[in-house]
């Protein structure tokens, strides 16, 4: 998430369509307060929006229109002529009609639940009792043509921003100025992205398969990260579900079942379009600081289909870097009976802040949908979804296949951004701006001219009790996304151990349609070994307990390792990836005031110090539901919801490079986002092992503490290293953010838009005794959490200054263990949606 929201400030762009009837301005009632949700129409038409909580609007249409309807339902309605094409800045003061001021609904208030007593609400029923029945979910077997236009644009472009020195020598871009049909702001134009493709899907098998025909960049490099990165931000949603999600928040649908407890409904309108009678109803919020829309939605009478929808997010909801998020989506009638969607509007305006004139960036998608076909039944095998499926032609498409595919014409400055962007790289101002998003997003430095980048910058500095003050440097070579080979390396030196450290590694992808891939690495560091359960296969990670400026305790129980590994891996079908490797690794301990020593017989001494092993591994890892970005030997994730599951079988082998051991080890991770509807994310996180024969302390699991002022998850917060030590384990996190949900209910906490967060975490472990004997020598107290499960409990507060995250720690058991911490705070930064 970090990634998407850093890229997404640097990559930005487009315009939208040619306007004939502009109006903005405001809505006041006699005492001067601002009304919302008043309806502004164009008389004689279907094209309207509401104010907003501030009373505001914004409507424009591509048609003329002389006259402006303001109405609010038990007041007097207001025409107003419109003399000129554009009316910016209107203000209108509505009086209560006289023949309301009796009546009990009032649109601002809240309306009435029952159905007997709002008629809307009947409606609403209705809607529920057909969802079912409406859309694709009514076919069987479905196919349909799908063209998607992708934009960014900054806005609010104003003299300030034309003359400031950010656009010196940038001048001419300016010339692509235009005015949003939703908010009224100038933008500019600055990417756009087209695709064109044939989507087939089984309602019975619940597969889908996307064909991609064309798409087309307007020009950066690396352009399928970005594709990709937006189709992740803009997922595809549904109405008629009860919640959709939009930037991994999810929002309470307007069709809902649970609708009427999150929204106030009012039957405001009625009228034929496209030959169908129809009502209107207009929606709003019941409560503040909620993930909730405000709009309208015209439905179909007799089939109960919706027609057309606009949503908008209410203005307090609980959202980091979005000030507003715009949806507008448009049914055709295939027949008497069936509604399917023709057209699909996505806008959202990320900023710093949501004050009305803060600068942002615009990001739009539109999609139309055309040519359905129903019920042509394919077989099983061709919705298998294919390893490899990068077809590079769709990519290189001319103007005919565009002028063919595109359903929806591109206006003059949507044609021009291909060419303003062409001029744009040329010029030297601009590619300094993009490289300085490139390592803002990745966090390497690009040397295009030795096809290296530098980094990653974030593991420059580094501090432990051992080494002190930590330096380190890497690199690694990039011709482009798509590389099928990397190297890369590191060199670090201590200031307290006066010692080098370095690793290398390196990677070949030698069948891009299983992806099979060899790799090897070498590295001789010093790290925190025991910080996860679940073993590493990065050969150059190092955990992030190996630095701790901050801690609670010494950190000095770090070791010495020297390691040498090869792998190959395949894909033989997507997400299910298996693995075989072998790693020779030395360890010994890098600190005089912790050992690793073990009763070692055919040591002189009768005890050794250092650990020699060999260990072949076999894993399997799979992930359903993940998405990928790229080709090549590396690749990025495009979603992070899916599920990790990872078994793996190691061996100890005595026999082989002198190892000092004969061992088998059996690890297991299961790892599931849920998203649960309206009341946030529950991230869940089951892990289980056991090893088989005796192995001294170096390798042991080790129940990861946690002795930083940081939260980790994966890690108990109130556990030193290696005050749990096992051969057998198996632990449960978990960890619920409720989004704000409980807060938004307290008034004095409702405008801070802080989140509750709630975890617990648990471990059972045993350790045997001839395990404990072996590693006698340590002088430790080796405890093993066997009594009862260990476990401790979280209380957070997140979203602090839209940063910050605040955990309050909590010790269940095992109060008796030297050294037990019964209650901490850490905290943790990040950006966040």
């Amino acid at each position: 998430m970090k990634f998407k929201l850093l890229v997404l400030f640097f990559f930005s762009g487009i315009g939208f369509l040619f306007s004939q009837t502009k109006v903005s301005g405001h809505v006041y009632d006699e005492n001067n307060d601002p009304v919302a949700y008043a309806n502004i129409i164009f008389k004689n038409s279907t094209e309207g929006t509401i104010t907003d909580e501030n009373g505001t609007f914004y409507l424009e249409s591509s048609e003329t229109w002389k006259t402006l309807t303001v109405s609010f339902i038990g007041y007097e309605t207001i025409e107003y002529p419109l003399d000129k094409k554009v009316n910016y800045n209107l203000s209108f003061t509505i009086k209560e009609a006289a023949a309301a001021l009796n009546e009990v609904l009032i649109i601002a208030g809240k309306q009435s639940k029952k159905a007997e007593e709002n008629p809307a609400i009947a409606i609403l029923q209705k809607i529920w009792e057909q969802k079912r029945k409406n859309g694709l979910k009514k076919f069987k077997q479905y196919a349909y043509d799908r063209y998607e236009k992708v934009e960014f644009d900054i806005n609010t472009i104003d003299s300030a921003l034309m003359e400031g020195k950010l656009f010196k020598g940038m001048e001419f871009v300016f010339k692509h100025v235009d005015t949003s049909r939703v908010t009224g702001k100038t933008y500019l134009p600055f990417f756009i992205n087209e695709e064109a493709a044939k989507v087939y899907g089984d309602n019975i098998l619940k597969k889908e398969k996307i064909e991609l025909k064309g798409n087309k960049n307007s020009g950066f490099d690396n352009n399928q990260a970005i594709i990709d990165f937006v189709k992740d931000l803009y997922s595809e949603y549904d109405v008629y579900d009860n919640y959709l999600k939009l930037f991994d928040k999810s929002f309470v649908s307007p069709i809902s079942t649970t609708g009427i407890n999150t929204y106030n409904y009012v039957l405001a309108d009625s009228a034929f379009i496209d030959n169908k009678w129809c009502y209107n109803i207009i929606y709003y919020p019941r409560r503040k600081n909620e993930l909730t829309f405000k709009g309208d939605f015209w439905v179909a009478d007799t089939t109960f289909a919706i027609k057309d929808i606009n949503m908008q997010a209410s203005k307090s909801a609980n959202i980091n870097w979005v000030k507003d998020i715009y949806i507008e989506q448009e049914f055709e009638v295939l027949n008497d009976s069936v509604f399917l969607v023709k057209r699909d509007y996505f806008m959202s305006d990320f900023t710093l802040n949501k004050k009305e004139k803060s600068r942002g960036i615009y990001g739009k998608r539109t999609t139309l949908y055309n040519n359905y076909v129903f019920d042509q039944v394919k077989e099983e095998e061709f919705y298998k979804k294919e390893v490899f499926d990068y077809n590079k032609d769709a990519y290189n498409r001319d103007d005919a296949f565009w002028d063919e595919n595109r359903m929806e014409v591109l206006n003059k400055d949507e044609k021009g951004v291909y060419k303003m962007l062409d001029t744009l790289k040329t010029v030297t101002k601009f590619k300094r701006l993009y490289n300085l998003g490139s390592i803002l997003s990745s966090g390497f430095i690009e040397l295009d001219k030795y096809n290296l980048d530098i980094g990653p910058i974030s593991s420059t500095f580094g501090y432990n009790d051992v080494e002190g003050l930590r330096l380190r440097a890497g690199a690694r070579t990039y011709f482009g996304q798509n590389d099928l080979w990397r190297a890369q390396g590191f060199l670090a030196y201590g200031f307290k151990d006066n010692k080098f450290k370095y690793g290398l590694s390196a990677k070949l992808l030698l069948n891009q349609r299983n992806r099979l891939i060899i790799s090897a690495g070498h590295r001789r560091d010093i790290e925190q070994i025991g910080a996860n359960l679940t073993s590493s296969t990065d050969v150059l990670g190092r955990s992030l307990a190996s630095n701790d400026i901050f801690s609670v305790a010494t950190n000095d129980k770090l070791s010495n390792i020297n390691l040498v590994a090869l792998a190959i891996e395949m894909e033989p079908w997507q997400n299910l990836v298996f693995r075989v490797g072998g790693d020779y690794r030395t360890l010994s301990s890098a600190s005089p005031t912790f050992s690793l020593d073990y009763v070692d017989p055919e040591s002189p001494t009768g005890v050794s110090s250092e650990i020699q092993q060999f260990e072949s591994t076999f894993s399997v890892n799979y992930y359903p539901q993940r998405k990928m970005t790229g080709h090549g030997v590396e690749r990025l994730n495009a979603n992070d919801d899916y599920a990790s599951l990872f078994t793996q079988f190691s061996v100890g082998t005595k026999d082989l490079f002198n190892s000092d051991f004969d061992y088998t080890k059996v690890q297991f991770s299961y790892i599931q986002p849920w998203q649960i509807g309206g009341l946030g994310q529950l991230k869940s996180t089951f892990q289980a092992g056991k090893t088989f024969g005796e192995v001294p302390l170096g390798l042991l699991s080790i129940v990861p503490g946690n002795q930083s002022y940081f939260s980790f998850y994966r890690s108990f917060s109130q556990l030193d290293y290696y005050e749990f030590v096992t051969d057998t384990y198996a632990a449960l996190f978990l960890e619920h953010n409720f989004n704000g949900r409980l807060f938004s209910r307290i008034p004095f906490l409702r405008k801070l838009n802080w989140r509750e967060i709630v975890s617990i975490r648990g471990v059972w472990g045993d350790l045997s005794d001839e395990n404990i004997a072996l590693s006698s020598p340590t002088n430790m107290t080796l405890l093993a959490p066997n009594k009862e499960i260990y476990y401790e409990y979280s209380v957070g507060v997140g979203n602090i200054f839209k940063l910050m995250r605040v955990d309050f720690n909590f010790r269940g058991n095992y109060f008796d263990n030297p050294g037990a911490r019964d209650f901490g705070v850490s905290i943790n930064f990040g950006f966040r949606f």
